[in-house]
């Protein structure tokens, strides 16, 4: 428990370090026709070399059941997901580390990401396995 916790102070340290907390920098690094900021890329290119050294040996240690097919809710997801961050300028874990500002963009943003997993637990009831 104190593992996780540690892990998870250090990722929001990463987080507001690279300025993922910070709608602003997200937006602008999404608006690649305006004020486009490609600082972000650094961001995005630390995490996929990290994740393609580290979770090799992961997947090799435990099989994880892949779902190999696009259904409608992956893409009805993916596209609220996309909508969400594009709008609001955070995704979940930036949103939860920029709850510190406790401005009320951040919190309406929090409220309705937590209140979209409910309905989607709701609607979609998880399978055997799930």
């Amino acid at each position: 428990m104190i593992s996780a916790l540690g892990a998870g102070f250090l990722f929001g340290i990463g987080l507001w370090l690279s300025g993922m907390a910070n709608p602003r920098k997200v937006l602008d690094f999404l608006d690649v026709t305006g004020n486009w900021d490609p600082s972000l890329l650094l961001v995005m290119g630390g995490a996929v070399i990290v994740t393609a050294i580290a979770f090799r040996p992961l997947l090799r240690k435990r099989p994880i059941d892949f779902k190999t097919s696009i259904d409608a809710p992956l893409v009805i997801g993916a596209a609220l997901f996309g909508i969400g961050w594009g709008i609001g300028g955070y995704c979940p874990g930036p949103a939860l580390t920029a709850l510190s500002n406790l401005s009320a963009d951040v919190l309406v943003f929090v409220a309705a990401m937590v209140a979209g997993g409910f309905l989607a637990k709701i609607a979609v009831p998880a399978g055997p396995g799930a």
